[in-house]
């Protein structure tokens, strides 16, 4: 009777000691999944943040051009 008390506690110990260890892992794999979603979206807003500052440096520097152009050209004809 004492042997299948033991093994019967032992069993259920098992069972108990298991069923933690699954809750750890998807707690884990969840916490895995919610830092790779945060690392996209810092990483997704870095690139917009460089694209946006490459379109402002294309439009000044196509600013500048043009003026220096528009000014040369007013140079040439007026003489």
């Amino acid at each position: 009777m004492r042997m299948q008390q033991s093994i019967a506690e032992w069993e259920e110990a098992f069972h108990a000691e298991r069923a933690e260890e699954d809750a750890s892992r998807v707690r884990l794999r969840r916490e895995a999944a919610q830092r790779s979603r945060q690392r996209r979206a810092v990483h997704s807003e870095r690139l917009a943040t460089l694209r946006f500052a490459g379109l402002v440096v294309a439009i000044l520097t196509t600013a500048v051009i043009v003026t220096v152009v528009m000014f040369e050209t007013l140079a040439l004809l007026m003489g």
